[in-house]
């Protein structure tokens, strides 16, 4: 009878505001649970199943780039809203929000730094601000680097993660990938390599211009590469798609891409790179512990 006679314990419940937030990530390919902490160390890459997780600008930089040696440049420049755009909500407003969220001004980081002492000019592009969209000062600020490159004559390095061009803009973000590309056949004349990342997702304008101009183009995994979605590219040609054709994988079986590189080994690559097209000798050996 004792067992009857236990008392009753009050249901114990927890707020959601108790949990922390983003204290863990699951893997989209094996459902693993990684602690994020473990996760942001290791470059945003799951350790076994090897699923790269999209990285903000400034983390990208530091991975790649020579400690203390990155000079941001541009900073400063934003998008004005030139059509006076608006849907469900301003597009002014939905700029701020980014802003805020992000602590950019607008969706690619670009300046001056350098990799195993070799000078650099480089741009990132961040998922987080509009889906890393190219509008005018996207644009903008890609042109400027590759003009930074072709005026110091030092090697370009572009990091594309892009949805495409920005709708908000119109023709003034379609015109970007023209922009983009002429300033590329100036730097092409000088004679420096251009070196293009392509990480996931990499898609329409950006991927059908800058991003596929570069002198070596190099792709993480799994990455998705292309002009349009898989749908529209079905109903338009009426044809059966072949299985993962917009992957890095496929691209660089049919021969869009170079090479395929994990991002913990994508600075030793881009250096052994840049000292064979650029310095013309073999790279300094990389130290170990």
């Amino acid at each position: 009878m004792a067992f009857f006679k236990k008392p009753k314990y009050s249901h114990v419940t927890f707020k959601k505001k108790d949990i922390p937030k983003n204290l863990f990530t699951k893997c989209p390919i094996s459902g693993e649970i990684i602690y994020h902490k473990e996760l942001k160390n290791n470059l945003m890459v799951v350790p076994k199943s090897g699923y790269h997780f999209s990285i903000n600008a400034s983390d990208r930089i530091c991975s790649l780039l020579d400690e203390g040696s990155f000079a941001e440049e541009d900073a400063g420049l934003a998008s004005v809203d030139p059509l006076e755009f608006k849907d469900l909500y301003r597009y002014k407003d939905k700029l701020k929000q980014d802003q805020e969220k992000t602590g950019m001004a607008e969706a690619v980081m670009s300046g001056l730094g350098s990799m195993a002492n070799v000078p650099v000019s480089i741009a990132v592009m961040d998922f987080r601000f509009r889906g890393a969209s190219m509008g005018s000062v996207v644009g903008e600020k890609i042109t400027r680097a590759i003009e930074r490159a072709a005026d110091r004559k030092i090697p370009l390095i572009i990091v594309a993660a892009s949805g495409g061009a920005r709708m908000q803009e119109g023709i003034l973000s379609l015109m970007q990938m023209a922009k983009t590309s002429a300033a590329l056949v100036h730097l092409r004349a000088v004679k420096v390599p251009y070196i293009s990342i392509l990480t996931n997702p990499t898609m329409a304008g950006v991927s059908a211009s800058f991003a596929t101009l570069g002198d070596v183009i190099l792709a993480e995994p799994g990455a998705l590469i292309g002009f349009t979605g898989s749908r529209v590219i079905r109903e338009t040609l009426q044809v059966e798609l072949p299985k993962g054709f917009q992957t890095s994988e496929f691209l660089l079986r049919h021969g869009l891409i170079d090479q395929i590189v994990p991002r913990s080994e994508l600075r030793d690559r881009v250096i052994t790179l840049l000292y064979t097209l650029y310095v013309g000798k073999e790279p300094p050996q990389r130290k170990t512990a």
